[in-house]
Order: C-alpha cells, then sequence, then structure tokens
C-alpha cells in the first residue's frame, strides 16, 4: 500500500468518490450529473490518498492555516469554538475509505499521515467534524469532542479537537499497529512516517545561565556535574595560541579537509595519516557512520547499560535491530570482553564498545580487550569509544590495533580529555579501508579552524595533561569518599566521573536532581541510560576540590532534607 501527496489525477479520481460516498451513499450532499463534488477549499487543501497498484482505495484531507475558511466556517461562527483559530491551526476532513477496502487499517493510516503532516509543518492543533457513526475512530485517535454537533443533509457530525503534543502522547500505546503500518506501507510523503527522536545529553545547566550568552557572568555560580566537561582549562599552548590569533581564526576558512591536525594526531598516536579522519565531535562521526554503514536491517550490539548517544541513533535514527550484552549492577557492570565471544555466531553487523564506560566508569585493559578482538569475525566490525581513555592511564589505547585491524575503529573524542568540549574535535582511527567511504562523504571544512588549531596545540602538550589526569584520580577519590559519607553506592571506576545509587528507602535520582537544581547544582539522573541502572542511579562530573566539596554539602542538605522535612538550609 502506498501513501503520497494526491496529484492531479488523483484529485479527479477523489472528486467523483467524493461525489459516490458524500452524495449517494450517505446522502450529506444533492447528487449531480456531473459525478463529482468539489467546493471552494480544493484551491487550497491538500489530499493524502492510500493506493494499492494504481487503484485509490482512501483519502484524507488537510486545510492549513492561512486559507480564506476552514470547512466548518460553513456550520458554525467561529466565536462559539473553545479554541483558538490562528496560525497553527490545522483542519483534517473527508476521512474517506473506498468501500471494498473497509473494516482494514487505512483509516488509521490515513489519520496518522494526516497527524504527522501537521506536526511536521509546525500545527499545535487539529480540529475536526467527524461522522457520529464512526466517532469512536476518531476518540481512539486521540480527538476530543467539544461538545457541539452539526448537521449535513442527513450526517451528524461532532466537532472534535485536540492539540498536537496531546495527541502524541495519546499515539504511544498503539507502537505496535504503528510498526505494522511502517513495514506495511510504501510511505511516499516528504515528512518522515516517525518524528524524529531527539537525544539528551545533560547540559540542562545552560537554562539557569541562559542559552543567548548574554549572562554568561552566572556561570560563576552554577555547578554544571550534568555533563562530563574537564574540571581543568585547556593546555596554556592552546590558550595563547587561541587569544593571540583569535580575530583572524574566527573569520579564516579552515583547512578544507584537517590536514594538519589529521598529521598531529597520526604523529602523536604513532599511526599512518591514512588511518585518521576528523570529525566535529564524536557524535558527528557516530552519524556519519553510523548511517552510513547500517540500514533497517542490520543488526548491532550494544552493552546495556552504555552512552545513551548509540542507542539513540541505532534505535530511534537508523531504527536498526539491536541487541544488547547486559552488565550487572550486583557486579557493579564489570564487562568481560570473553563474554563477546557468545554473541559472535550471531551476524550482527556492528559491536559498539565504551571504554571506558559510560556511564558507569568501568575500564578494560587494552591487552585483554585486544585478545578478544582478534577473534571477532571479520564480517562484523567493532567499534570502539575511547572518549575517556586517557584517565585510565597511559598506553590503554587501541588505535594502533586498529590501524592494523580489519573491522576496528576507534572513537576518539578530544572533549574530556583535552578540555576542548566547546570546539567540538575529534576523530577515528581505524585501516584506510574502513575510512575511505567515509571520508568521501565528509564535508569540507567539518572542523572549525579554532577547533583544529586548539586540537594541534592540545597535542602538542603531552606533559601538562599527564599531570592533569594524575589530579583527576586524586579529586574522584575526594568526591567518592564524600559520597561515601552520603551512603551511596559507588560503582568502582576510572574516568572523569562517578556513578552512584541513592539510598534505596530515599528519594529517587529524578527528585534529587530536582531539587539540587535549585540549588544551582545540575546532576544527571542516569536511569535512562541502562535498563539495570534503576531509578536511584546519579552520575556526578569530578570537579575541582572546593567544587565537589560544594557539591558533597549540598547534596547532603538535598537528602536531608528528603528523609526529615523538619529539617532546613
Amino acid at each position: 500500500m502506498k501513501l503520497a501527496l494526491a496529484t492531479d489525477k488523483d484529485r479527479e479520481t477523489i472528486y467523483g468518490l467524493r461525489h459516490e460516498v458524500y452524495g449517494r451513499e450517505l446522502a450529506q450532499h444533492r447528487t449531480n450529473d456531473g459525478k463529482q463534488l468539489r467546493d471552494s477549499l480544493d484551491r487550497g487543501n491538500l489530499y493524502l490518498v492510500a493506493s494499492v497498484g494504481e487503484e485509490l482505495i482512501g483519502f484524507v484531507s488537510v486545510t492549513p492555516p492561512g486559507l480564506p475558511a476552514y470547512s466548518i466556517d460553513k456550520y458554525l461562527p467561529r466565536e462559539e469554538l473553545p479554541f483558538p483559530f490562528d496560525g497553527q491551526l490545522y483542519e483534517v476532513r473527508l476521512l474517506t475509505v473506498i468501500k471494498a477496502n473497509r473494516g482494514r487499517s487505512i483509516a488509521a493510516l490515513l489519520m496518522y499521515a494526516a497527524f504527522r503532516w501537521v506536526e511536521a509543518h509546525g500545527g499545535t492543533r487539529i480540529m475536526a467534524i467527524g461522522r457520529q457513526e464512526i466517532l469512536d475512530l476518531y476518540l481512539k485517535a486521540g480527538l476530543e469532542p467539544v461538545g457541539i454537533s452539526v448537521r449535513s443533509g442527513a450526517v451528524t457530525y461532532q466537532v472534535l479537537q485536540s492539540l498536537v503534543t496531546d495527541l502524541r502522547e495519546r499515539l504511544k500505546p498503539f507502537a505496535l499497529l504503528f510498526d505494522k503500518l511502517e513495514r506495511d506501507t510504501d510511505w511516499q510523503l516528504s515528512v518522515p512516517f516517525r518524528k524524529p527522536a531527539s537525544c539528551f545529553h545533560g547540559g540542562a545547566f545552560f537554562s539557569a545561565i541562559g542559552d543567548e550568552f548574554d549572562t554568561l557572568e552566572k556561570r560563576e555560580g552554577i555547578i554544571n556535574a550534568d555533563v562530563l566537561d574537564a574540571w581543568f582549562p585547556p593546555s596554556p599552548t592552546v590558550i595563547a595560541a587561541l587569544q593571540e590569533h583569535l580575530p583572524w581564526l574566527l573569520q579564516t576558512s579552515p583547512p578544507t579537509g584537517c590536514d594538519g591536525l589529521i598529521k598531529a594526531i597520526a604523529r602523536t598516536r604513532g599511526v599512518g595519516g591514512d588511518c585518521i579522519l576528523a570529525g566535529a565531535g564524536s557524535s558527528d562521526l557516530i552519524f556519519l557512520a553510523f548511517r552510513h554503514w547500517l540500514s533497517r536491517h542490520s543488526r548491532v550490539l550494544l552493552l546495556d547499560p552504555t552512552y545513551g548517544e548509540y542507542a539513540h541513533v541505532l534505535e530511534n535514527v537508523v531504527r536498526c535491530q539491536v541487541s544488547r550484552l547486559t552488565l550487572s549492577r550486583g557486579d557493579d557492570y564489570h564487562f568481560d570482553p570473553v563474554r563477546l565471544e557468545e554473541y559472535f555466531e550471531e551476524d550482527h553487523d556492528l559491536i559498539v564498545l565504551v571504554n571506558p564506560n559510560s556511564p558507569t566508569g568501568r575500564h578494560v585493559p587494552r591487552v585483554e580487550l585486544e585478545s578478544v578482538l582478534r577473534r571477532v569475525p571479520a564480517r562484523t566490525r567493532v567499534w570502539v569509544d575511547e572518549t575517556y581513555v586517557e584517565y585510565a592511564g597511559a598506553n590503554q589505547s587501541l588505535e594502533r590495533f586498529a590501524s592494523q585491524s580489519e573491522n576496528v575503529i576507534v572513537c576518539k573524542s578530544m572533549s574530556k580529555v583535552y578540555a576542548l568540549s566547546g570546539v567540538r574535535a575529534a576523530y577515528l582511527c581505524a585501516g584506510p579501508h574502513q575510512l575511505e567511504e567515509l571520508r568521501a562523504i565528509t564535508p569540507p571544512w567539518a572542523v572549525s579552524l579554532p577547533a583544529q588549531v586548539a586540537a594541534v596545540r592540545a597535542l602538542a602538550d603531552a606533559l601538562y595533561y599527564a599531570k592533569r589526569y594524575e589530579e583527576t584520580r586524586e579529586l574522584r577519590s575526594q568526591l567518592v569518599e564524600g559520597l561515601h559519607s552520603l551512603n551511596l553506592r559507588i560503582v568502582p571506576g576510572v574516568a572523569n566521573f562517578v556513578l552512584g545509587q541513592l539510598p534505596v528507602d530515599g528519594p529517587d535520582a529524578a527528585t534529587v536532581v530536582e531539587r539540587c537544581r535549585e540549588c544551582n547544582l545540575f546532576l544527571r539522573d542516569a536511569s535512562s541510560l541502562g535498563a539495570t541502572l534503576g531509578q536511584h542511579a546519579l552520575r556526578l562530573a569530578v570537579k575541582d576540590a572546593d567544587t565537589n566539596r560544594r557539591m558533597i554539602k549540598i547534596l547532603e542538605e538535598v537528602l536531608a532534607l528528603a528523609f526529615d522535612p523538619s529539617h532546613s538550609h
């Protein structure tokens, strides 16, 4: 079954079907010798049509805002209707399925298509008049009667309406139906069948600073521990280069293919330049590679829990088949890479590993991981995200191994370990054959000039960063000690963040996060990052010593208030 916008030829068929259904069958309108029904709205509305082969089997009309009138204007004055007539109001009408095809899911498909059209075009409210005999169909779709009926010929209609956001919520119980409709439909509309989902990454602290950046001074009183940015500044050589040349860096186009940055990475990591592909942050590279390599029919294995971006891209963007290797809370989410061998015969197209893992912070030593990855079937790509690997110690990266491997790709962000989150720089390291196609679809100037300069300077100052990593380990230990004093169960890790379980007899993570925000402390409720994390999982970024103490103090006050409402701070 095909779902598409009506062509001019389809419209002529629709006018004849309207005459047959609304003239002869329902006696809503008078029949005529031309055997067609049309009205003034047909000059500006659109029709969505369902067809099989050359046969049109159903249609629905959408009237957008901006036309001289809606259909409902023929029956009622606007002031009698309990909703506003504004620039985001759409009318859905003439839901019609040809008699021989009724009783199937065609009406549901047409109504969903109309909803998606309105939603994707920025509509905020849908109104309709639903025939009394099939009112249940409209109610199941989420439309609400306003308590007004109208009559047209022999037909009685109920006036219906709903906010688009409310309709979106009411459609959730029908997920299995929409899965089937998606599989069975050749969807040819310009809007996607599914509303593209966004992935939450933290960063809620900008709500307190202001996301138009006119009150940046507010950052001084805010603790942004809901993101995992480095607690330390970039290397002094990075800052000096940016400060000295900033006007020129902002006004000048960067090297098109990041050639200098690639040379610096290759030299620092001991690999060939053809083994490096640069990008504007790891998310940029994830979206680039996964959308190119994978399809809805691909099979991918993920750790659970792990970094939420991967599940988002795989399940909501690519929409492929995802399996999960579940890590146990009782075992502090330890991952033994030998467990991968259980999945080697299941013909996965991709295995995704984050090492050290996020949000747990657990790390598998390079030697152990390499040993297992050598045995992964050549047909299966293995993506190893090493965003935090420098915190695990020297010589823990798999970059050199990946550069000589048939199927291993290392993704390295320069955000968290080089304190460059704001400029967005990252790269892939793999055998040249893995990067060849990706290089061809990487746009020119993918990484900004300030980012390229900052990354090159950072790579050249290994001593500065090594000292910061040592300090981070000390600060993490101090933070863990403070969290233990609050009865949090801490997962042992190596990265610049801590995952803990709040006491189960107290408030859940969502409640604690909300109450801490009132004190300008922003933390991450980690419960959505894995099925086994539970509702009491809390993640905190490691900060400097004074800020760590402030975080502990605020958490102490919030938890004390939760356990003893008479306590005040």
